[in-house]
């Protein structure tokens, strides 16, 4: 039986770090509400959210034998709260305030679903920030790179050197935490 492998993601570093581990694969675009439910906590949000990623993904490829799609999600939580994407440059601002100085938990969990299967994992990291300026803020917001990425922010790029601490896993924190990947995709024969 071949497997085929679908990532259900639009994300470039989601694609960069799914091949970094050396498995082939094809992207689904899906389009999933990232709305948090009232009373819902952030780690059941971020795995309700990469569930439904995975579920539309599988839906799309109906007509696909042997599809298996990867759904994720990765949000930024401080006291309780998920920072997601920021609306403008005003909101990433304010997020990394809120950030400045503290430490912060990134939560990020993976499903694979099959037509006859479902499996998730999910990494949690620690991540404190150096305390930030108003000029470090201003600089960073007007870099761009603070749009399009949970808690206004991309490890891997120039807030990297914002982290004082970071306790967990690097690759969860920018997307797609590779090891638990790895695991799902080798208890379903595709890794």
């Amino acid at each position: 039986m071949t497997i085929r492998l679908f990532l259900a993601s639009q994300s470039p570093r989601r694609r960069e770090l799914l091949g970094q581990i050396g498995v082939g694969f094809e992207v689904v675009d899906v389009d999933v509400p990232e709305r948090r439910e009232p009373g819902e906590s952030p780690q059941d949000y971020v795995s309700r959210v990469a569930r439904e990623k995975a579920g539309a993904g599988l839906l799309q490829l109906g007509a696909v034998p042997d599809a298996l799609v990867l759904g994720a999600d990765t949000e930024v939580v401080l006291d309780d709260e998920v920072f997601g994407k920021p609306a403008d440059a005003a909101d990433a601002a304010a997020m990394l305030r809120r950030l400045s100085g503290r430490a912060h938990r990134v939560v990020s969990t993976v499903w694979l679903v099959s037509a006859g299967r479902e499996e998730h994992a999910t990494s949690l990291s620690t991540v404190e920030f150096m305390p930030l300026d108003e000029a470090a803020i201003a600089a960073y917001v007007a870099s761009g790179e603070a749009f399009g990425r949970a808690g206004a922010y991309a490890i891997q790029g120039r807030a990297g050197r914002f982290v004082r601490h970071l306790e967990g896993s690097y690759s969860g924190v920018m997307g797609l935490p590779l090891y638990e990947t790895g695991e799902l995709l080798r208890r379903f024969g595709a890794g």
